[in-house]
């Protein structure tokens, strides 16, 4: 059974997907994957990472990893997302996920609306791109199991903030560890962290 996504926008060119993970946390870095599939790569369990298990990415992370022509992941900090605003560092992290790619792509495409250039390689992005595109499934997968490993280290450190449960992102839980310890060292500062507006039930 082959995965009802297309391989890339581009055929027959080293196309790198990208895509991050973390944007909407209050805690931790974002982090970004860029990937360059074989033309006839195909897992049926590819989709969009948030459309997965936690089960699902961890068994296609390490096929992505030793199948894909090319793989790379890019880090932001906490505290450089306090700098230059999380899009930003969204962008800067695929930027830096393109810079460690063993091969240079020809083509670049990006799931959502925003990017920059990154030299002089084209690129388009697509909204919801991560669930049409292997490439950019792909990198979301990376980009999501690679961030959420470095959650759970920090979760030994900060077990308060339930991070191995909300990996950052606006829990009641998380919010209301936050109102009863103060911040960590790796909590946005540039974030509402008290906001209760954009609370999430998970």
């Amino acid at each position: 059974m082959k995965s009802p996504l297309e391989i890339c926008f581009t055929p027959g060119i080293n196309e790198a997907g990208c895509d991050e993970a973390g944007r909407g946390c209050l805690a931790g870095d974002v982090y970004a994957a860029a990937v360059i599939l074989h033309d006839d790569f195909s897992h049926p369990l590819l989709n969009d990472s948030k459309q997965l298990t936690e089960r699902q990415r961890a068994t296609l992370r390490p096929i992505i990893e030793s199948e894909a022509v090319a793989w790379a992941v890019g880090v932001v900090t906490a505290a450089e997302i306090d700098e230059i605003n999380i899009l930003n560092a969204s962008i800067l992290a695929m930027h830096r996920a393109l810079d460690a790619l063993t091969v240079r792509p020809q083509g670049i495409i990006v799931d959502g609306n925003r990017f920059k250039p990154y030299g002089d390689i084209p690129y388009r992005t697509f909204v919801k791109g991560d669930g049409r595109y292997a490439n950019i499934a792909a990198a979301s997968v990376l980009a999501k199991t690679h961030r959420d490993e470095a959650m759970m280290r920090l979760h030994e450190q900060y077990p308060m903030y339930h991070w191995d449960d909300n990996k950052g992102y606006p829990t009641r839980a998380h919010r209301d560890a936050i109102a009863r310890y103060g911040a960590s060292p790796f909590h946005r500062m540039s974030f509402r962290l008290l906001d209760t507006q954009l609370t999430l039930d998970l």
